[in-house]
């Protein structure tokens, strides 16, 4: 992405997934260059292509400080990221628990703090709310998106105290068409959720080609870390939960057919929809959602500005998938986010979607809808649904 820092112009590349904690900023004469880092080029082309771009007659030596920048950051694909790479799997497949991830940086990372926020910015819990079947919740930072927050988990009440709630989240970096299982215990400042390894189990041992188990995406993703601090700040620690993340419907979409034509799609979510029939009212499921992802910083060639100029139009196509939603029409809802390839990129689509299939006779209301400018070029739409 653009390089946050004023006196240090240029691109900033991470490793979202950190098997590389190294930040590196291109300084913008150089960013032309990283085309050739395309298993393509060699150093001579490396060379010229500096030259071309910086007129420096020092591009050989520019060109090896970039190489050896990319290559020690591991950010090239070679051996030193496959190991890398290998050694992060490894040590979260080995780890007793699913550690914070965001802890300290999108909410407080001790126990106090935490409370203290929690109190300060969603007020005290309804109590006695009408029971529902699921919540849709954001998992975009509770910073932005406060009203969401307060109204979704505001429809739970003690009523869903004893409940284990399972969290569809969105998997960002998940393989399409396959749904991530972890049976560690998820950890944050006020303690240890209790990952109901029965049901994890029954998922893993009846849809095994649908699941990637102990998926490494657990470790980095927000979209059920978030749920699961909301859901210990009403109902304790020790809350019971199934965390799963659903990776994205993208190749369906490209294809034109519908997720479930996806043995694997298919599969998982008739096993979901034997145990949400089984245990009924025992179980609670929460969305980890956001909708709409517009402006610089997705690709457009635009400012996104909130609920204004090309954000006013995708409120008003937001609505239109917000609407089958509420009637519980999966197709019809499949059928907005296929129209234009997506061109909203809502990436709650997949939850979304395999709760309704898993869940049919479901239906929606809308309790709060939000537009969060993530930067001040980009914005990022979400809301609070619940489900009866």
């Amino acid at each position: 992405m653009p390089s946050p820092a004023e006196d240090r112009p240029g691109l900033m590349i991470r490793d979202p997934f950190e098997f590389s904690d190294a930040v590196l900023i291109v300084p913008p004469p150089l960013v032309r260059a990283l085309a050739c880092f395309d298993g393509g080029h060699d150093e001579a082309g490396l060379r010229e292509a500096i030259h071309e771009a910086t007129g420096e007659l020092r591009s050989g030596e520019l060109g090896e400080r970039l190489l050896e920048a990319l290559d020690g950051a591991g950010f090239l694909e070679n051996e030193r990221f496959d190991e890398m790479r290998l050694a992060s799997v490894r040590e979260f497949e080995s780890a007793a628990v699913r550690e914070p991830c965001h802890a300290g940086s999108a909410y407080p990372d001790t126990g106090e703090e935490l409370e203290a926020w929690m109190a300060e910015n969603m007020g005290q819990p309804a109590g006695e709310a009408e029971a529902v079947a699921a919540i849709a919740a954001p998992h975009a930072s509770p910073e932005g998106g406060w009203a969401s927050y307060r109204a979704a988990y505001g429809a739970l009440g003690g009523w869903a105290r004893d409940k284990t709630f399972v969290i569809l989240g969105t998997s960002h970096y998940g393989e399409p068409g396959l749904y991530g299982l972890t049976r560690k215990r998820f950890v944050t400042p006020w303690g240890a959720a209790q990952t109901e390894l029965a049901l994890v189990d029954e998922l893993s041992r009846r849809a095994p080609a649908s699941i990637r188990m102990e998926d490494y995406c657990h470790k980095i993703e927000h979209s059920i870390e978030f749920q699961i601090v909301f859901l210990q700040s009403l109902f304790g620690a020790g809350v019971r939960v199934a965390p799963i993340l659903a990776g994205s419907f993208a190749e369906a979409m490209e294809a034109g057919r519908a997720p479930e034509s996806d043995p694997a799609v298919a599969a998982f979510i008739d096993v979901l929809g034997d145990i949400r029939a089984r245990e009924g009212s025992k179980l609670v499921f929460v969305l980890g959602v956001d909708m709409a992802h517009m402006g610089r910083r997705y690709g457009d060639d635009f400012a996104a500005e909130p609920n204004r100029g090309a954000m006013a139009e995708a409120g008003a196509g937001d609505r239109g998938r917000i609407d089958r939603l509420m009637a519980g029409d999966a197709q019809g809802f499949w059928a907005q986010v296929c129209e234009k390839q997506d061109e909203l990129r809502w990436c709650g689509t997949a939850p979304f979607y395999t709760f309704l299939k898993s869940a049919p006779g479901v239906r929606g209301t809308l309790l709060e809808y939000q537009h969060w400018a993530i930067d001040p070029e980009s914005v990022v739409t979400f809301g609070a649904m619940t489900f009866r």
